[in-house]
């Protein structure tokens, strides 16, 4: 079976790197955190440095914080490139931008080395249970060649366009992600600070138009206090920051995103950076000087 590296053990990536060895892929891993790579030895995959990894497995799967980490760990001092074979491929599962993208494309195929900009969506629930999106931009004969590893670790995998669609489906996901969950939050504080069970409104309205996947899933954690990361807030604004960037860049209005990173702004100065997004409701609660809480299960 194919053998696949995996780079950046964190959230995200140690749950899809157990999903490829519970699929029978032999995998090679490597992070900055050795914890994280003991935890994936103990499952049975072999640890490696980017040499190994680059010379000893077909394809290499990444998933990093940022578009200008990927680039270090590809083309930095003693990065994957320097030892990547033709016919080889690189998966960039990473949340970046277009540009970023279409830069590890040119540069890799120049090598003749095939690349595919896969970011995922689910968050951390959809990693662990294995039922992640993933949309691809690149080349269809590498996205085909992906296709086994895609089913191990998502429940949907759609090649949309050449390089960069990936990344730029993945800005569109965020922005509707986010100021969902910000729209949810704005919605149950007014309902707290009317006197009504903000949990009881959920329940209520989860069946109608305004039923979604990020209302059930954060409703409740705004309603029960839990804000212990799946995605953190400062993981969304640096996504939101690259939504702005290319939008920019593109032309693009783009009004609402631009007032949710302020939001994400104010989020950061009120120390909330480093939570879920569903403490989103903590800004609209401080503007309106109330709680959003139920004991309601």
């Amino acid at each position: 079976m194919t053998k696949i590296g995996f780079v950046g053990l964190g959230i995200m990536g140690r749950p899809m790197a157990e999903h490829l060895i519970k699929g029978g892929f032999p995998l090679m891993v490597s992070d900055l955190n050795q914890a994280a790579v003991d935890a994936l030895t103990a499952q049975g995959a072999e640890a490696g440095s980017y040499q190994d990894l680059a010379e000893k497995c077909d394809i290499i799967m990444m998933i990093l914080p940022t578009g200008a980490i990927v680039q270090s760990v590809l083309f930095g001092q003693g990065g994957l490139a320097e030892h990547l074979a033709p016919g080889k491929v690189v998966c960039d599962l990473s949340s970046v931008t277009p540009g970023e993208s279409q830069t590890c494309y040119e540069k890799l195929k120049a090598i003749g080395v095939g690349f595919m900009d896969a970011p995922v969506s689910g968050g951390e629930t959809g990693a662990i249970a294995g039922t992640l999106a993933i949309m691809c931009g690149g080349d269809e004969d590498v996205f085909h060649r992906l296709e086994p590893a895609f089913a191990a670790i998502g429940s949907s995998a759609l090649l949309i366009g050449p390089s960069g669609a990936g990344s730029i489906t993945k800005l569109a996901n965020q922005i509707i992600v986010n100021l969902n969950c910000c729209a949810v939050g704005e919605a149950l504080t007014l309902a707290t600070k009317a006197g009504v069970d903000p949990m009881k409104v959920y329940k209520a309205i989860r069946g109608g138009l305004a039923g979604s996947v990020v209302l059930d899933q954060k409703a409740p954690m705004m309603c029960h206090r839990e804000f212990q990361p799946g995605g953190t807030i400062r993981v969304n604004r640096k996504d939101i920051k690259n939504v702005l960037a290319t939008a920019h860049e593109l032309e693009v209005p783009v009004p609402l995103t631009a007032q949710l990173y302020e939001i994400q702004q104010a989020l950061s100065v009120s120390g909330h950076l480093d939570e879920d997004h569903s403490t989103y409701v903590h800004y609209f609660e401080s503007l309106a000087d109330v709680t959003v809480r139920s004991d309601e299960v």
